[in-house]
């Protein structure tokens, strides 16, 4: 099945008291390769101004953008229409010899560098304690160990907006039980780097999973890599594989290399965020 998305995204950025110089990265841009294809992409903002575009870490397409004059709030709007699917669906094991041939391909720096810690993907003594809690072990097949332990994350945890934020370290998480699918995501990549399955963060939206309806979700997952099927994504928060809801706007080793936004402005004001996003899906 293919699903033709379409999304916009809103950033509103309002200040207590004007602000000069707002400098801001985006990535908000949907990738395209062979499983998801961009039709169109706009962003803008208010107070108004040039977007430039750039190539970014591991490929991804981002946004940059300066505002110089005073301004109490900031406003970016992304829209894009995006199809998806046919995702192909991997086995449900490689085979008695997965170990050795997964270790024989992980000479790649692509895969290398996603078997590396990261900022929010490193071991601990957390993790440690977390792992021998719940019995996770490395099993005989790569893959199964994978799909393992996505349902076990999905069962060990709640998922609970506003529990944690942002920058919250994995210890979050693993002592409180309840976290969002960036959460999800970070751990399932460090345990899985910790038994030598290359791993990446993905950033993106979640469709809703019928033709002709709305939903708004920024959203979170991995993508395992496995010699044969290559890239696999696995949403931990969902417990399913990556499929035609799963639109993917940039990946990277955690959630730092790829935010939605970063940026700094000049001036004496607090700042408050309010996101909003709406998805609509339509199927082909």
């Amino acid at each position: 099945m293919i699903a033709r998305h379409t999304i916009e995204h809103t950033l509103d950025f309002r200040y207590s008291a004007p602000v000069h110089a707002s400098v801001m990265t985006l990535y908000l841009c949907p990738l395209q390769d062979r499983n998801q294809v961009l039709l169109e992409f706009a962003v803008e903002s208010d107070p108004g101004g040039r977007v430039f575009a750039f190539r970014g870490p591991f490929n991804n397409r981002g946004h940059f953008l300066d505002r110089p004059n005073p301004h109490r709030r900031l406003t970016v709007r992304a829209r894009c229409t995006v199809e998806v699917g046919p995702v192909r669906q991997p086995p449900d094991r490689l085979g008695p010899n997965g170990w050795e041939d997964l270790r024989a391909c992980i000479r790649e720096p692509e895969l290398w560098l996603m078997l590396q810690s990261s900022r929010f993907t490193h071991p601990s003594p957390t993790l440690e304690a977390f792992m021998r809690t719940h019995g996770l072990e490395a099993g005989d097949d790569p893959l199964t160990t994978a799909l393992e332990l996505r349902e076990t994350l999905y069962h060990t945890f709640e998922y609970a907006p506003g529990s944690t934020a942002a920058d919250s370290p994995i210890e979050r998480i693993l002592e409180s039980g309840r976290g969002v699918c960036q959460d999800y995501a970070h751990v399932m990549t460090a345990i899985l780097r910790m038994w030598g399955i290359p791993c990446r963060y993905v950033s993106g939206y979640l469709g809703p999973g019928t033709a002709r309806s709305a939903s708004g979700e920024s959203h979170a997952w991995v993508e395992c890599w496995f010699p044969g099927p290559g890239w696999v994504g696995l949403d931990p928060t969902n417990n399913t594989g990556g499929d035609e809801r799963h639109v993917r706007v940039a990946v990277g080793r955690d959630y730092a290399d790829v935010p939605p936004t970063r940026g700094v402005y000049r001036g004496w004001a607090e700042s408050v965020l309010t996101p909003a996003v709406t998805v609509t899906r339509e199927d082909l």
